[in-house]
């Protein structure tokens, strides 16, 4: 496996994460921050309304889950519907590529959760070593 600057030749794509200018580290962000893997497990499980997606994902503020929300629509990752009723409604789902990023981050959140009685006790370990309280 050759490999150019940490990248090997089967990761030659037209779009470079570790690049600065590279739209994909935006993406990388949106879905990768706190409240957009949050927000794409909640609607892995089914579409949500705002309200019941910032019951679901709990601490989430009104305004953090507007821009969370607008940044993965624009992404393609979620889709807003709309119902012209009064009041109105509006739920959101997962696309088909929303999808497949959000079961890739629920294996990721399945296996940390999997594996917290180990990060605690290195967290303690950590702490009890560098005297932290």
């Amino acid at each position: 496996m050759d490999t150019i600057q940490g990248r090997t030749e089967a990761q030659d794509l037209p779009y470079n994460v570790f690049d600065r200018a590279c739209p994909s580290r935006d993406t990388l962000e949106h879905a990768t921050g706190r409240w957009g893997t949050l927000t794409l497990g909640a609607l892995h499980e089914s579409s949500l309304r705002f309200n019941e997606l910032r019951r679901r994902v709990d601490g989430v503020s009104e305004k953090m889950l507007s821009q969370t929300l607008h940044a993965l629509e624009r992404d393609g990752l979620v889709h807003r519907e709309a119902q012209p009723t009064n009041p109105p409604r509006v739920d959101y789902e997962l696309t088909p590529l929303g999808r497949e990023v959000a079961e890739r981050l629920l294996a990721l959140i399945h296996f940390v959760e999997g594996r917290m009685d180990d990060v605690l006790t290195a967290r303690a370990r950590y702490d009890e070593t560098r005297g932290a309280r």
